[in-house]
């Protein structure tokens, strides 16, 4: 781990920095380093959303209005690569999913790739922050980059530094996350060391891209494997009739050798459900199968199948079939407080219900609307009242759940009323760890 001191050429003078892709990656980057005295160049090739950062208006919870319009004269939105041709550094966000077949769609990052190669000039930083499997910055990004004739750490710099961006959080930022920088040569690595030097306090260098790429995984694929294994405890514990969190709060109570994970209805967002799988891909190449991981990402996906049967039982309890039941979702966000429903298991939980005859309803302060199901958020408290169950999916902040369940039965699927000072009463229904409280 290097500190903050004087590394690269570019460092102590204004730069002029394109960045490709202007989303959840992409668009604070750009706002932290126009904070920081640069003239941003941000490509995307959605022109609404260019246009959008253009007259000052954030698409990312993480960046409001009033911060993006503060320093809107120093960002220039464009749906044209050629504008990146006198970028000083050229840093690419875009998305990497998976095909239907599990296999990394790298399509959006070759396309930009091939672009960046159709205008690089000598002396340019280029630098990868898009999830990928080891290996991609060196052996597909380098060589379609070399096109342009230029060498790799002689002509032109390449480094890969993956973003660790969670969407929400005010604990941990930009700022101050640690920044962890791979460059192609002991050079391109000082160079991308001393750009993200101004807006990152703290920079982690590791040896090669590779390690780079392998950290990111290996950061996903931790916090993948934890959850899948309190999801499975949790379906165990709820036929044995234990209660998963009692356990897990005592177990956290271990001063060494325990790292608390919690049991949710699976994992959703731009990472955990699909990093691990870059690497189970590619590690097929070495004859190597990721069993491990792999079974972590089925018991997750899983995940919501048994919260529909949890609500399934709780409307048996109440003397109800879930056809024709009326059942509020509350929170269809993947996360609390955000609005991104990428992967989000309450989608999956919504579907299923609707496949099983519900008529389905949800609460969202952070999601209006959900066009794909044809639903829009309900008011509180009118959307309790009409609903035969509740289900508590996301838990966002400043929404009234105790008030819900004083209103409707609900099934807590983040474990939310379990700190209410309200006692238990005696129509209080059981469900193993999922309580369903009458009103």
């Amino acid at each position: 781990m290097r500190n903050r001191g004087s590394v690269g050429s570019d460092e102590g003078k204004a730069m002029n920095i394109g960045i490709i892709g202007l989303g959840y990656v992409g668009l604070p980057l750009a706002v932290a380093f126009a904070e920081a005295g640069h003239d941003i160049v941000g490509v995307d090739t959605d022109n609404r959303r260019a246009s959008g950062i253009a007259r000052g208006h954030s698409h990312v919870e993480d960046i409001s209005d009033e911060r993006l319009a503060a320093v809107c004269d120093r960002i220039a939105t464009t749906t044209r690569m050629s504008r990146l041709a006198r970028a000083d550094a050229i840093i690419i966000c875009v998305p990497t999913p998976l095909t239907a077949n599990g296999v990394p769609d790298l399509s959006a990052l070759i396309d930009s790739v091939t672009g960046v190669a159709s205008i690089l000039q000598a002396g340019q930083l280029v630098v990868l922050e898009s999830t990928t499997y080891p290996g991609t910055t060196r052996d597909r990004v380098a060589p379609i980059l070399g096109e342009a004739g230029l060498v790799a750490g002689r002509d032109y710099n390449l480094a890969f530094s993956p973003e660790r961006v969670d969407p929400g959080r005010t604990d941990f930022t930009l700022r101050t996350t640690p920044k962890v920088v791979g460059g192609l040569t002991e050079a391109c690595g000082d160079r991308a060391e001393a750009l993200y030097r101004e807006i990152c306090d703290t920079i982690v260098r590791v040896s090669t891209p590779e390690a780079a790429e392998l950290t990111k995984l290996l950061e996903n694929i931790f916090r993948s494997v934890n959850i899948a294994l309190v999801n499975e405890l949790w379906m165990l514990a709820d036929r044995m009739g234990i209660d998963i969190h009692e356990v897990i709060e005592a177990a956290d109570t271990k001063p060494y050798g325990f790292m608390r994970f919690d049991p949710g209805p699976g994992m959703g967002g731009h990472c955990l459900p699909v990093d691990p799988f870059y690497l189970t891909w590619k590690a097929r190449e070495y004859g190597l199968s990721t069993e491990f991981i792999e079974l972590a990402g089925k018991v997750n996906h899983r995940m919501p199948e048994f919260c529909v049967d949890k609500v399934q039982r709780a409307l048996n309890e109440l003397g109800k079939p879930v056809l024709g039941a009326k059942v509020l979702v509350v929170g269809v966000a993947y996360k609390a407080a955000t609005a991104d429903v990428r992967e989000s298991p309450a989608l999956r939980i919504l579907a299923q219900l609707g496949e099983l005859g519900a008529k389905l309803s949800y609460h969202d302060p952070f999601v209006p609307e959900l066009p794909t199901l044809g639903l829009r958020s309900e008011s509180l408290p009118a959307a309790a009242e009409a609903a035969d169950v509740a289900v508590i999916v996301t838990a966002h902040p400043g929404v009234p759940h105790e008030a819900i369940a004083e209103i409707v039965p609900t099934v807590d699927l983040r474990a939310v009323l379990r700190s209410s000072p309200r006692p238990v009463a005696a129509e209080t229904l059981s469900i193993a760890d999922a309580e369903v409280v009458s009103a």
